[in-house]
């Protein structure tokens, strides 16, 4: 059975817990990372010497980064439908997710950080203005994507999705001044009509 090290709470686990269930694989979750350690071993270093989470074991073969991970469980279970072969339509997901990943991240991993997990007599006035901002034209930057498909990459549901509408959650849900978005909030509506991303991706911030 595929084993799973994260915490149920991290972004990039939940890339990869949504996915499992986009593509119904049974699977095992071993805590791990912040709270519950692990990651510090030497037995898990051995795994992954970045010491993050996630890592997966799939039948012996042992790999970590989100984004590698969820494209290899698509092909490797042979979904076209959310990662096809052709070079060109899979060049354009992966961009999608390479985005959301780095640009997107830029601003909103500090920001949450700051407002979710950091004691508030602590937080940075500045910097979460500063990533906010930035947050905010990453997102506007979507909404504008969104206006002629209904997904990133097109009619359909993707991977391209996966990265960006998990920031898009925390997003919505930090104690921030939004602008009206329409395009990002439909497209928000239709992730939550996904199960798994309801399961494992818009949960209490944490």
């Amino acid at each position: 059975m595929l084993k799973i090290w994260g915490r149920r709470n991290s972004i990039n686990v939940m890339k990869v817990l949504w996915v499992c269930d986009e593509l119904s694989l049974p699977y095992e979750r071993i805590d791990a990372g912040m709270q519950f350690g692990v990651v510090n071993t030497p037995e898990y270093a051995a795994l992954n010497p970045n010491r993050r989470v996630p890592t997966i074991e799939d039948d012996g073969f042992v790999l970590a980064e989100s984004n590698t991970i969820v494209r290899y469980l698509a092909a490797r279970h042979g979904r076209e439908d959310l990662l096809p072969s052709d070079v060109r339509q899979r060049a354009r997901i992966e961009q999608w997710m390479d985005w959301a990943s780095f640009s997107l991240a830029i601003g909103m991993t500090p920001l949450f950080w700051q407002l979710v997990r950091t004691p508030e007599d602590k937080r940075d006035p500045k910097l979460i203005a500063a990533n906010a901002a930035e947050a905010e034209r990453c997102m506007r930057i979507l909404d504008e994507q969104l206006a002629d498909k209904a997904y990133l990459a097109g009619p359909g549901f993707t991977l391209a999705d996966v990265p960006a509408a998990a920031f898009v959650h925390r997003w919505l849900k930090l104690p921030i001044e939004h602008p009206s978005l329409p395009r990002l909030e439909d497209y928000y509506r239709r992730m939550l009509e996904r199960p798994a991303y309801r399961e494992h991706v818009a949960l209490e911030l944490s």
